[in-house]
């Protein structure tokens, strides 16, 4: 018999982590009694009925079948969730004036081709045009030189090249740029659309259920790396977009949104080389140094 005694429902959590007293793992042991805690006074404080907990282990059990090599319907319910991002902002806390970051997402894609800078990543002219500019910095305020921007975006339908192949090029709107000695960087793209996450699973069920939309609010990836300095995965965001204060995933930071402002003057026109109106997105991204 277990030294807690027998399972009642008001030791029940106590009684489940000590039969665990022999693991292997310490860290597994300490994350499965917190766990184990949490669940059991969710559980108390619910009082499900027997229907209402068949209910929930369906869902689960729906939600595995919905994953496989392509779709991870688990990491879609991390995601609306919020856990996905609460992980993310404890994995990466960062001295006071970096940049924060956000989740990866499912789209990126290695061997982006590396550009000059200043060259346009959308390769079959769709969309309104974007100019997209900044800085690379220190914490101390001093540029890097060297660093390496990945960038990706979708078209201005939502959707990344990946997911349309025969119909975009090949790293559509995908590029790699890496900076002078100033620290800048500049490259046009098109102006992105907020796109859904997949919501014709289980998860997109669950939203509908609470009453939530699926909705990613426009925004371009980035990931910045440079010698000396942590890499720094993020976003920027547009903060006129219709879901910027409601995305489905909780990626939006107040610190990434980046003003798309739509240029209409003539001479600002003509010198940027454009035939007509375009955006201009400015942001500047603070690298916190490795340790």
């Amino acid at each position: 018999m277990s030294e807690q005694g027998y399972f009642t429902e008001g030791n029940s959590a106590e009684v489940v982590i000590s039969r665990n007293a022999e693991a292997k793992d310490a860290r597994l042991a300490e994350v499965m009694a917190v766990i184990t805690r949490h669940l059991h006074a969710a559980v108390k404080e619910i009082e499900p009925s027997q229907d209402e907990w068949m209910q929930a282990i369906r869902f689960l059990t729906a939600t595995g079948h919905k994953s496989d090599d392509w779709r991870q319907e688990f990491i879609l319910l991390s995601d609306v969730l919020g856990v996905s991002m609460l992980v993310d902002a404890i994995n990466n806390r960062k001295p006071s004036g970096a940049s924060e970051s956000t989740v990866l997402g499912p789209f990126h894609v290695d061997g982006a081709p590396e550009l000059p800078m200043g060259a346009n990543i959308c390769l079959d002219g769709k969309g309104e045009p974007m100019q997209v500019q900044g800085r690379i910095l220190s914490t101390d305020g001093q540029p890097i030189a060297g660093a390496v921007i990945d960038v990706w975006q979708t078209n201005d339908d939502g959707f990344y090249d990946v997911q349309q192949k025969g119909i975009q090029p090949d790293f559509n709107l995908r590029g790699v740029f890496r900076t002078g000695a100033d620290g800048r960087y500049h490259f046009w793209g098109a102006k992105p659309r907020f796109y859904p996450i997949p919501d014709d699973g289980p998860v997109g069920q669950l939203l509908v259920a609470l009453g939530r939309h699926p909705y990613w609010p426009a925004h371009l990836h980035y990931i910045v790396k440079a010698d000396g300095f942590a890499p720094l995965v993020t976003h920027i965001f547009d903060p006129d977009d219709d879901y910027i204060q409601s995305d489905a995933v909780f990626g939006v930071k107040e610190s990434l949104m980046a003003k798309f402002h739509h240029v209409t003057d003539t001479d600002r026109i003509a010198a940027a080389g454009q035939p007509g109106p375009f955006y201009d997105v400015t942001h500047d991204f603070v690298l916190a140094p490795v340790g």
